[in-house]
């Protein structure tokens, strides 16, 4: 096979598993990994049954120039446990055994910036901070300054608005600071940095390149996590507005009196609420909405791209990209051929767009289909840069060397789930809408705890369930899932 090949060729550079040393370069790379929120699966270029509307050529060049994975998995179904899993190699259900939305990070967990500073990388986050918990808060262990970067420029929240990003305005607002609807000026290290004017996505990629410009003296790692295209999802520039013909509609205004549900009138609550669900939106302009501030964010990935090969850069730079979670049905998001999406365990939950580059060192034009995790970014970047990873309790492999019959496990609130091979066992169900999801929605084959077999590689939108067919395999996988818990769960 022609993957393998290449490859092979490529670990003659450089190779390691877990606590093998990796050959040394004669020059460190730099490190780009490029998060994204929410992104439905189909909503990726690059995958070959794509859906054709979601216009990201900018993503499939950069996927083009290396690898891309169709089976990438996150370690949870929402935000901030997987990008627990993600900062750190480890399965965040080792210390958060209750699987919650609100992992933490504890002080003994290393994170990919605390390995790279201490080999000598300058370190910086800019974009979204979410790891579970202590929100807005500088002096935690979760904010980034505590776990390794030296510079941060961005938010501790699940989201933050688009467009509000000034001082005045959050002044005049009554609760700018709720863990899903935060607006005002963006955390800046030890302060905050307000902006008069500008859209946040646009924002975010001026200051990576500013970032990368001024980092000449050692190699960089930077966390470039947009919250694109996490909601709001409406608010977008209007030359994208005007591209898809939809109509704007007016910002959060603090002197509004307008209410919704349990929030008071004029709260910045109240405006998140009302068109962060279907109702005042409806199925045909929420995917308009969606694709409007999809194309904005590739276009803003391609500007950073360029500037990075403008730099002379991109020879010396490894860019990994990924979505945090599956895409959810709330966005407009589309996730076929996969079943439900955010908040569940189902495939369209878990598995996301996710590619690798590095010119010259990672052959260009490849797909890797076997399954693969953000855990594994880690021992990746370490195997590139030449880390030893002592940790035994580090459950990422190296990207480019997937295991086959690898065991991966997914515990999410009341719900769990465990792939080994082919095979997807799970108890997981779908009952977290109290309304109704996008039509663009992949309804469950069945919502309840019972267990449920799939054959992936058959079957990866879980359509047809063979448990009873095959018993033996039901025990077989609810065993590796069981003893991997008992082994695990208590030791980080």
């Amino acid at each position: 096979m022609k993957n393998i090949l290449i490859i092979a060729l490529f670990f003659g550079l450089f190779s390691c598993k877990n606590n093998v040393q990796s050959v040394k370069k004669d020059k460190a790379p730099n490190v780009l990994l490029i998060v994204v929120d929410d992104q439905g699966y189909a909503d990726f270029e690059p995958f070959k049954n794509h859906d054709t509307s979601a216009e990201t050529p900018n993503m499939g060049k950069l996927a083009k120039s290396g690898m891309v994975f169709t089976q990438a998995y996150t370690t949870a179904p929402v935000c901030s446990p997987s990008r627990v899993g993600m900062l750190t190699g480890k399965n965040q259900i080792r210390w958060d055994k209750y699987a919650s939305w609100g992992p933490g990070l504890p002080d003994s967990v290393k994170t990919i910036a605390e390995y790279l500073k201490e080999a000598g990388y300058a370190t910086a986050r800019i974009g979204k901070n979410d790891l579970g918990k202590n929100f807005h808060k500088y002096d935690v262990r979760e904010y980034p300054l505590k776990h390794g970067y030296d510079e941060f420029l961005g938010f501790s929240a699940h989201a933050h608005d688009y467009w509000l990003l000034s001082q005045e305005m959050k002044d005049r607002t009554p609760d700018p600071n709720g863990t899903s609807a935060v607006l005002g000026p963006l955390m800046h290290n030890n302060g905050v940095k307000s902006y008069d004017e500008g859209y946040l996505t646009d924002i975010l990629t001026d200051e990576a390149i500013q970032y990368i410009q001024k980092s000449k003296d050692k190699p960089f790692f930077l966390t470039l996590a947009y919250n694109s295209v996490h909601h709001l999802i409406h608010e977008v520039p209007q030359k994208y507005l005007d591209k898809y013909d939809v109509k704007p509609i007016p910002n959060y205004d603090p002197d509004s009196l307008m209410a919704y549900a349990k929030h008071k009138p004029g709260s910045y609550a109240a405006y998140y609420d009302k068109y962060s669900r279907l109702g005042d939106i409806q199925d045909e302009d929420l995917r308009k909405y969606y694709l409007a501030n999809l194309n904005c964010l590739d276009d803003n990935i391609g500007k950073l791209l360029e500037s990075i090969k403008n730099q002379g850069l991109d020879n010396e730079t490894l860019i990994i990209f990924l979505s945090d979670n599956g895409g959810t049905p709330l966005n407009g998001a589309n996730n076929s051929p996969l079943t439900a999406g955010k908040y569940s365990i189902w495939e369209g939950g878990i598995r996301v767009p996710m590619a690798i580059s590095w010119l010259g060192k990672i052959a260009a034009g490849q797909t890797q289909n076997a399954y693969v995790s953000a855990m594994d970014i880690l021992p990746t970047i370490a195997s590139a840069v030449g880390i030893k990873l002592t940790d035994n309790t580090i459950d990422g492999i190296n990207l480019l060397q997937p295991e086959k019959d690898r065991v991966l496990v997914w515990k999410w609130q009341k719900t769990w789930a465990v792939r080994k091979g082919d095979w997807k066992l799970t108890n997981t169900n779908e009952e977290h809408w109290k309304g109704r999801p996008s039509n663009l929605y992949i309804k469950p084959i069945r919502d309840d705890f019972t267990l449920k077999l799939f054959n992936l590689e058959e079957d990866p939108g879980e359509r047809i369930d063979l448990s009873t067919q095959y018993p033996d395999k039901v025990k077989e996988l609810e065993t590796a899932y069981q003893n991997w818990c008992d082994t695990n769960i208590g030791k980080y």
